[in-house]
């Protein structure tokens, strides 16, 4: 089940800063440690609760009981299914008040008139404060929704456009829009409280630079404040003529209470001024803090849709590189096929080339030899028989002069011969 839908703001800003440091510190809210559940709770209220004021009664000072079961409800954090089980509780009117109670404290204000409308007017009647003043709890409902002061405990402000609506509804429903004083009264500083004694709460106060809640006297009593309290206003002569005569006396402290009075009032106005202020700038920062998220969101988008353009145009490049270098790579291997193949068939051709000048120059070489090799002289082959055996009518003549292999070699050799050698070989056979 969902929660009920809250302010955000943190307790400790919610309730007044003595009433919270004082629940905290009390020995009862320590006891209410060992209450884990929710009905264990709403069986604590039925039993102890018998006037939801903030403070207890007498001179015993201190937190009541409500409110510091309604801190235990704060750190519960009740959900809406246990909140309409509060509102609706059929056992006790101090259950539903404190219900009431949770909301105005806790929960969102824009939500707060639709928790509030189904029960303005119902006619259950209890006492709220000590004093025993029956009240009806529409009129406890409705005095709790308008008022500013909870029996002289500051409530949380509500947006003045909330509260128009709100009273424009009560309006519309014939329902009045002032308070009927069932929450106490509407300032602080009631004759009724003012005459109550000293107590805890109010030294609390003084020392925590706050004004005691319950008295509207504690300024002047407080023995700190009486310590650095001013000098009167009026001087010597003033002092003597008063005490010569008693009507200037007494016109004089009634003048002096009436200046004190418009103080406190100026006091007063100027912490709702204030508080006025500060709800302000809360309003002003949350809409700044509103609007920076819009914006950073819008912004994230904006990147986002900047990213994926980015990555998209870095896809097509890359795609388009890569196609640039598949072309290339393809380009290359065609143009290496083709210088193979045209070194190939120039090799092919050296070869033939070749093939055919070394053909060429042996058919020239045999044509030189052709050329070079004599015609042969039939002559010379006819008279070869008659050389060889003048020859060797020589060798029987002289012996042999050399080795034969060399005369018959230079005898081949010799291309031609003189007829007069021949003539002397005659010569010599025929002189022989």
């Amino acid at each position: 089940m969902a929660e009920v839908k809250t302010s955000g703001r943190p307790i400790d800003q919610l309730l007044e800063k003595v009433l919270c440091m004082n629940i905290l510190s009390s020995d009862y809210f320590r006891d209410l440690l060992r209450l884990k559940t929710y009905h264990e709770v709403i069986d604590e209220i039925y039993n102890q609760v018998d006037h939801v004021e903030p403070w207890m009664t007498g001179n015993c000072r201190g937190p009541s009981t409500a409110f510091c079961l309604l801190y235990k409800f704060f750190t519960m954090k009740l959900t809406v299914k246990q909140m309409h089980g509060l509102l609706k509780h059929p056992d006790s009117p101090y259950i539903r008040a404190v219900g009431f109670l949770y909301l105005r404290y806790l929960a969102d204000f824009k939500t707060l008139w639709s928790w509030y409308e189904p029960y303005l007017k119902d006619d259950e009647e209890f006492s709220p404060g000590s004093s025993g003043k029956m009240t009806t709890m529409g009129v406890y409902v409705r005095d709790l929704f308008l008022g500013q002061y909870y029996f002289d405990t500051l409530l949380p402000r509500i947006p003045v456009p909330v509260m128009r609506a709100a009273v424009a509804n009560l309006e519309k429903m014939n329902l009045p829009t002032k308070l009927s004083g069932s929450t106490g009264d509407s300032s602080r500083g009631s004759e009724e409280t003012s005459r109550r004694p000293p107590s805890v709460k109010a030294s609390l106060s003084v020392s925590f630079g706050q004004r005691a809640p319950h008295r509207a006297s504690t300024r002047d009593s407080s023995p700190v404040r009486r310590t650095i309290a001013p000098p009167p206003l009026y001087d010597r002569d003033v002092a003597d003529d008063s005490r010569r005569s008693p009507s200037k006396r007494r016109s004089q402290s009634r003048d002096l209470s009436d200046r004190e009075n418009s103080e406190r009032d100026r006091g007063r106005d100027r912490e709702r001024d204030k508080e006025r202020t500060r709800d302000r700038d809360r309003d002003r920062d949350r809409d700044r803090d509103r609007d920076r998220d819009r914006y950073r969101d819008q912004d994230r988008e904006r990147e986002g849709g900047r990213d994926r353009d980015r990555d998209r145009r870095y896809d097509e490049r890359d795609r388009d590189r890569r196609r640039d270098y598949d072309r290339d790579r393809g380009r290359d291997r065609d143009r290496r096929y083709d210088y193979d193949r045209r070194s190939v068939e120039r090799s092919r051709r050296s070869r033939s080339r070749s093939r055919s000048h070394s053909q060429s120059l042996h058919d020239q070489g045999a044509n030189l030899d052709q050329q070079r090799t004599p015609p042969r002289d039939e002559s010379k082959e006819k008279r070869a028989p008659s050389t060889s055996s003048n020859l060797a009518k020589l060798k029987d003549l002289y012996g042999d002069l050399g080795s034969q292999k060399e005369n018959v070699g230079d005898y081949d050799r010799a291309p031609n011969r003189d007829s007069s050698t021949e003539e002397v070989i005659r010569l010599g056979g025929s002189w022989r």
